[in-house]
């Protein structure tokens, strides 16, 4: 049996396992290093017992001319050394159990980020999964709002993918203590790829690394056709564990129609006032107002009892007169829409209106403010009603498609290039009211749109009238200047926008405004390191691929072609990808594959899409950017790397390839 001993050598801390039995040594000839099983060292360049002390050596002598009576004998005492992942392990169960208490995501967020360690992130998964599994369902449900709250900013996709795995990996073992762990497992996997932190092509990979009688081959067959195939199916698992994650405006919205409908039925006005109030959500009581005056307009005999609640409400202070007249506004602002299914919306609120202000709960002077706030065009002009029907009707036909050839036909057909920017802010209004597929959508349309038919100038419209009614738009999405923010600043990475249109915009705005915030909090997103990944991937990637899948695309049609491909053939690969506003990566990938394989059969490549137009200078220069950003860590793997690149700016120079200033920043 071997025996394990420990010592010191030179202050170092060494292990050493010995099977003595099995020492090949002869015994008159030692070994030039051994231990004895008393933990003597003996052979050539030893000094004996490791740390050996006689045991009168904490005898002090006074005669000895070195001796310093005060001094005292020490003893030496063992002390363990931690493994950093034991000590993780236990602050982060510490984390996960204050967050089921407390459910405030930021706080664990911030505390797994002040824990640091973040390469043993994936265990964290493992961990808040698992302690999830064996809890109820609200949890469950924490434990997916708080992954899509990490996702990115905190724990990175890699790492939700790989603690999924180990998951999947250990099911037969969580099996043991948690009976339906396999189903509740699957349905976690499926959460995830519903709230896109799985790419939908984890369940194929996953598949391939399991084997086919394990219990978590089973965890991804359930997820893929129990959960992932049924019609409706996002909304059916977001609803398993009690909600989404937008769970608190649309359980408000929800609350606040079954306090009007139950008034409506007993018709007691101060309970009803009671409800609204203990909602507690005094900034959200526009929501009333809208949905009572909707209810009029639905049933005529409600009205009575509506008006006297909205009155009541506004002299008790329930119901400010901002909230009020914000409630007024929204209604007015979707009259066309309401229209579409009560006829005569607009004849009834415009006869609401005169009661409202005469009975003293309306602000006349509020409400004509925020009227006057639509835009800039007419309001009674026909063709702008049709127009607006007419592009909610082909955007949502859009998002259920994802065919953009078919909706620049609509639009073409349509035939009012004026109103342009109308339909970039309905674009983006009804994507922000979405899931992150849909947003994804909408930015790749913007992109094909600045290729195919739309200005610049139409681009900065559209954005200025959502940045001027960006309060009015978080009425109803309580998330709408982060929103914003990210959509412009992926528009500045898409190469929708330039850098200098988001300035044109905000000195159009008034100071101080929420438009001016979100810009600045737009230009802090660019500015980040490797603002161009985060942004790309903000909400899963170009042409609702994941961006990993993207990537793979890329690289294994670049190796195509370095094996003997035909360089028409792969311009037509990369034109296929359809990803005009990602094509850097394209660029970064055949640098470095240029820098292994020491040729220089990519620039040719590069040349030729150039020449064709398939990846701009804009493209060509971030690609560039990217990989001046990265060589440091390139070095490591290719010593000339530095070298190489320096060759490579100076051919695309000569070519036209990047920008001018693009020079003088190499040279820093």
């Amino acid at each position: 049996m071997a025996t394990r001993e420990w010592f010191f050598m030179n202050g170092q801390e060494k292990k050493l396992e010995l099977a003595n039995q099995n020492l090949t040594s002869s015994p008159k000839s030692p070994p030039p290093f051994a231990v004895k099983k008393d933990g003597t060292a003996f052979g050539k360049g030893t000094w004996g017992k490791v740390l050996d002390i006689e045991e009168d050596s904490s005898f002090i002598d006074e005669k000895d001319p070195n001796c310093d009576t005060g001094e005292e004998p020490y003893a030496l005492v063992g002390s363990p050394v931690l493994d950093p992942l034991e000590g993780y392990k236990r602050e982060v169960v510490s984390i996960i159990e204050e967050y089921f208490s407390s459910g405030d995501g930021e706080v664990a967020a911030s505390d797994l980020m002040d824990l640091g360690l973040s390469e043993y992130h994936p265990y964290f998964v493992k961990r808040l999964v698992s302690m999830a599994m064996d809890k109820g369902d609200k949890e469950k449900e924490k434990a997916s709002v708080l992954l899509s709250r990490l996702y990115a900013d905190v724990v990175s996709p890699d790492q939700i993918r790989v603690g999924f795995i180990r998951l999947l990996e250990s099911v037969s073992d969580l099996a043991l203590d948690i009976p339906d762990a396999v189903n509740v497992l699957a349905l976690f996997i499926a959460r995830a790829i519903v709230d896109e932190i799985l790419p939908p092509v984890f369940l194929a990979r996953a598949k391939k690394t399991l084997p086919e009688s394990s219990e978590g081959f089973q965890v991804i067959l359930i997820a893929e056709k129990s959960y992932l195939s049924a019609p409706h199916h996002a909304e059916l698992v977001e609803k398993k564990w009690g909600g989404s994650t937008h769970i608190t405006v649309e359980e408000t919205k929800r609350k606040i129609s079954e306090i009007l409908k139950e008034y409506l039925e007993n018709g007691d006005t101060r309970e009803a006032c009671r409800c609204i109030r203990e909602l507690g959500v005094s900034f959200f009581h526009h929501e009333v107002v809208k949905r009572a005056l909707v209810l009029v307009m639905e049933s005529r005999t409600s009205e009575p009892l509506i008006l006297k609640l909205l009155k009541e409400a506004s002299e008790e202070g329930l119901i400010s007169s901002s909230q009020m007249a914000k409630g007024f506004s929204r209604v007015a602002e979707s009259l066309d829409d309401l229209s579409l299914d009560i006829p005569s919306a607009k004849t009834l609120f415009e006869s609401i209106v005169p009661k409202a202000l005469s009975g003293g709960w309306l602000d006349e002077d509020t409400f004509k403010e925020r009227s006057d706030q639509n835009g800039g065009l007419p309001i009674g002009d026909e063709k702008l009603r049709r127009y607006k029907k007419d592009v909610v009707t082909i955007v949502q036909e859009y998002f259920l498609s994802d065919d953009i050839p078919e909706l620049i036909r609509s639009l073409v057909d349509i035939g009012s290039p004026e109103y342009n920017p109308i339909f970039l802010k309905k674009l983006i209004t009804l994507a922000m009211d979405r899931k992150n597929k849909e947003k994804e959508m909408a930015s790749v349309l913007l992109s094909a749109l600045h290729m195919e038919m739309f200005s610049t100038k139409d681009f900065i419209n559209g954005f200025f009238m959502l940045l001027e009614s960006a309060d009015d738009t978080a009425l109803d999405i309580l998330e709408a200047s982060d929103e914003l923010a990210l959509f412009l600043a992926r528009a500045v990475i898409d190469d929708v926008l330039a850098p200098l249109n988001l300035d044109e915009i905000s000195n159009s705005l008034p100071p101080k405004s929420t438009g001016c915030e979100t810009i600045r909090s737009a230009r802090s997103l660019i500015s980040a390191r490797h603002a161009g990944e985060r942004l790309l991937r903000s909400w899963g990637g170009g042409t609702g691929w994941a961006v990993e899948d993207a990537k793979d695309k890329i690289w294994k049609l670049l190796e195509e072609y370095e094996a003997g491909g035909v360089i028409s053939e792969a311009c037509r690969c990369i034109r296929d990808l359809g990803m005009p506003f990602f094509n850097h990566e394209v660029v970064k990938k055949a640098l470095v594959m240029a820098m292994e394989k020491k040729n220089d059969r990519m620039l040719n490549l590069l040349q030729e899409c150039f020449a064709e137009g398939i990846i701009t200078s804009n493209q060509m220069t971030k690609g560039f950017g990217r990989i001046k950003d990265s060589l440091d860590d390139l070095s490591l793997d290719i010593p000339n790397a530095k070298e190489k690149f320096n060759s490579y700016v100076a051919q695309a120079e000569e070519n036209g390839w990047l920008h001018r200033d693009f020079g003088c920043s190499t040279d820093s």
